[in-house]
């Protein structure tokens, strides 16, 4: 069977990378395309996924609609080359609208809602897979699995934080330490929201750095007055950091997951957080391991808070009843991918 992957989003070859190992130990053909967006390149060649790259960058939206057009017409062209079986991405706009054209299924993943993308994705998707809470509904099409898109990497079965990787950057995981990360906050769909401000910014690193080691993440160059939190470890070593830390503070979404599913307290700030929340965040709140506001002040407060009363064992045995109710994702999306390829019916998983 032939497969292609799309990837667009460093997050995207994290959730992929054991998936595409699998398929290909069982014997399939993996095709992945990817755009250059932040470090998704660089980590692919980290994790040694060959790759072909189809796009570029915007920083408009025209040069948005430009990129967008360019990348599904290469990825067409590809496609009508390898003749897939089936097409896969997260968001999968394009390869929803390149699959019908030349034979191939697709199989999309989302777990966000609310987005505007959707309603020019779905519609043509001929299966779209979300976690189980997901509100929207999508029809007979629509999958549900009972997990996050971050047990696709960080469930047990797929990652364990090694100390030693990390002691070879000078870090001592033993040691209390705390990670915070920054967004830019200059995407497209970004306009009208925020995260912490800079003076928010300021009162947390200087709380944090007077009760243990400190490191900060930031998609833009970092201020001077926090140049030397700067984070001390290549990309891909990032989830080991996290998996050790005493407590992740920040305004991405991702990462906040990362964090809480790996058991570490976790606490995000997004002006999009609330009680309308995207429902993967509620749900991390009920087990206890994600505190999310839209108030960067209240986060600031809340990882004071955490700073001085948190308790590992307390948030690993939450952790713990996290991973009992959840499933390993990469190997229910390999299954699913391996089904909707040879045209098997596929199932929801809960």
């Amino acid at each position: 069977m032939r497969i292609i992957i799309t990837i667009q989003h460093p997050a995207h070859v994290h959730f992929y990378r054991g998936i595409i190992s699998a398929l290909q130990q069982r014997g399939h053909e993996v095709f992945v395309f990817a755009r250059d967006k932040d470090i998704a390149l660089s980590l692919l060649e980290q994790y040694d996924i060959d790759h072909t790259v189809l796009a570029g960058t915007a920083d408009s939206i025209t040069e948005l609609a430009r990129v967008q057009a360019t990348y599904e017409a290469r990825l067409f062209r590809e496609a009508l080359r390898i003749r897939p079986d089936v097409m896969t991405a997260i968001g999968g706009v394009a390869v929803s609208h390149v699959a019908p054209l030349v034979g191939s299924r697709s199989v999309v993943w989302i777990d966000n809602e609310g987005v505007q993308s959707h309603r020019i994705m779905t519609p043509l998707a001929h299966i779209v897979c979300t976690p189980q809470r997901f509100r929207d509904d999508f029809g007979d099409g629509h999958v549900r699995y009972d997990g996050f898109h971050e047990l696709a990497y960080l469930h047990p079965n797929r990652f364990s934080p090694d100390p030693d990787r990390l002691r070879e950057y000078g870090i001592e995981p033993t040691d209390p330490y705390f990670f915070v990360r920054f967004r830019e906050w200059s995407a497209l769909h970004d306009v009208g929201e925020a995260g912490f401000s800079h003076e928010a910014k300021r009162d947390l690193v200087s709380f944090l750095a007077d009760h243990g080691d400190l490191y900060v993440s930031s998609e833009s160059d970092l201020p001077e007055e926090f140049a030397s939190y700067q984070l001390p470890v290549p990309p891909h070593l990032v989830h080991d950091l996290l998996a050790f830390a005493d407590l992740y503070v920040g305004d991405s979404a991702t990462m906040a997951t990362e964090a809480a599913v790996l058991g570490t307290p976790s606490v995000r700030a997004q002006s999009f957080a609330g009680r309308d929340d995207m429902t993967n965040f509620l749900e991390l709140a009920e087990y206890g391991l994600l505190y999310s506001t839209a108030d960067d002040r209240q986060a600031v407060e809340k990882a004071k808070s955490l700073v001085r009363t948190a308790n590992h064992d307390t948030f690993r045995r939450r952790r713990e009843r996290l991973l009992a109710d959840k499933i390993d994702v990469a190997g229910f999306a390999t299954d699913l991918l391996i089904r909707a390829g040879t045209n098997q019916a596929v199932y929801n998983k809960g």
